[in-house]
């Protein structure tokens, strides 16, 4: 299970340095896809088939599953982590979620997160106002 939130910063050629705690639970490699709140959506390869399948099986309707699909499966890459625990991050997925160099990295439960910070203090602040109401 991923937890927790890091605050790594994009450095040159777009990468990001994961956290230990979230390497540690990555195997060989990572699967970056679209998120569905302007973030980038990073899962274990071995996991993002069985992810993908789920989200697509809850979707309903067949014209809805297939814009999901092409919404999740047009976006994904494989990506592997180099030796100094970094992954690069590919231009449209960075333009996608707005990332320039601050970034959040989180920790939710069976998949992480990469969000451009101002954006995540903001779906945050949204989140607390909307749940302490």
């Amino acid at each position: 299970m991923f937890l927790g939130e890091y605050s790594p910063n994009i450095t040159e050629g777009s990468r990001i340095s994961l956290p230990k705690k979230i390497r540690e639970q990555l195997d060989n490699g990572v699967v970056l896809a679209k998120g569905f709140e302007k973030c980038i959506y990073i899962y274990d390869k071995k996991d993002w088939i069985t992810e993908a399948k789920k989200q697509v099986e809850n979707s309903g309707e067949s014209a809805k599953i297939r814009d999901l699909e092409r919404y999740l499966y047009t976006s994904a890459v494989e990506a592997e982590i180099d030796s100094q625990g970094r992954i690069v991050i590919p231009a449209n997925l960075k333009e996608y979620a707005g990332i320039s160099i601050k970034t959040v990295v989180a920790g939710v439960g069976d998949r992480v997160e990469i969000w451009d910070e101002g954006k995540w203090k903001e779906h945050m602040g949204k989140i607390s106002s909307e749940l302490s109401a």
